[in-house]
């Protein structure tokens, strides 16, 4: 009777600290379309599930989500606030459904191309790579940052999970990037991909648009981990419970080679240029063949969703 009743003032004193932890980032962050965020207590760790709307695709609205969220954990905890222990140690993503990601927004793109809108085009690849430098620094040494990619991942979609300290995939993953064929590239996967597998097997993969299994796509360095299937959350959970003991070197450690490896902001912020005047010089018919790939991903998935319902 009293271990039961320690049980449940255990339980509760834990959804208090989550619901508290969770309130001040909600507060600091603002409304945060498109992701889900959960807290474990015992892990110190955040979840953000992201939920884009009305594709699996990276929308600008789920990115700067993302972005209010690291920005929010950093505002709060940081180690210029002078803070000793922040809730947040571990900050891992995960998402939901028969895909990880299709990639970046086609759709939003297209939108961008008919009216010639650089402006749109540039903050949509400026705050792709903010985040992805945000995760690749830990938010500044604060966190560990983790992904795990359950399903197919495609395109420039794959390059924000990588972008993390650790990325772990389950086995029925797999991994592509197809844009060359179509006269494009992905904003940041050259600098993200260069750092973990080295410059020559990225460029190789970049440039063929082949499709790698996980057991293949980690045997050329671009994942951590091959989990079972289902696995990988509770792999992120297992990492965080053995490693929180060392969390403050290990954080130190994966921002020193971070730093090392030089500066990722400057050469994101080169990308992101270099990706929306590719982009704007798309003649009418690489456009068009965009669009019929973007009505291409609706069948797809209508598919897959009823594939998945059945």
């Amino acid at each position: 009777m009293y271990k039961s009743r320690l049980s449940d003032l255990v339980s509760q004193q834990t959804t208090l600290e989550a619901d508290e932890v969770l309130g001040r980032i909600l507060h600091q962050s603002g409304p945060l379309p498109q992701v889900k965020l959960a807290y474990e207590a015992d892990l110190k760790t955040l979840w953000i599930t992201i939920k884009p709307e009305p594709k699996p695709v990276f929308t600008l609205q789920l990115l700067t989500s993302v972005g209010k969220v690291q920005r929010a954990v950093a505002e709060l905890w940081g180690r210029d606030r002078g803070t000793t222990d922040s809730p947040v140690k571990f900050v891992a993503y995960r998402a939901e459904g028969p895909v990880f990601t299709l990639g970046g927004d086609l759709d939003f793109y297209l939108d961008c191309l008919a009216t010639s809108d650089r402006a749109a085009l540039e903050e949509y690849a400026r705050v792709s790579a903010e985040g992805a430098s945000l995760n690749a620094n830990g938010l500044k040494g604060l966190v560990i940052t983790l992904s795990t990619i359950h399903a197919k991942a495609i395109g420039g979609g794959i390059d924000a999970p990588r972008s993390c300290n650790i990325m772990v995939a389950e086995e029925g993953a797999s991994f592509v990037y197809p844009e060359v064929r179509f006269n494009h590239f992905p904003i940041t996967a050259v600098a993200i991909l260069s750092r973990r597998m080295g410059p020559i097997e990225a460029q190789r993969m970049l440039m063929s648009g082949d499709e790698y299994t996980a057991a293949e796509f980690h045997a050329r360095g671009g994942l951590d981990a091959v989990v079972a299937p289902g696995g990988g959350e509770d792999w992120i959970r297992s990492y965080a419970a053995e490693t929180l003991p060392m969390h403050s070197a290990r954080s130190a450690l994966f921002a020193a080679f971070n730093q090392r490896a030089g500066r990722l902001e400057d050469e994101l912020s080169y990308m992101a240029t270099l990706w929306s005047d590719t982009m704007l010089r798309l003649n009418p018919a690489e456009i068009s063949r965009l669009q019929r790939i973007a009505q291409a991903q609706e069948r797809m998935l209508s598919r897959m969703y009823r594939s998945s319902a059945a």
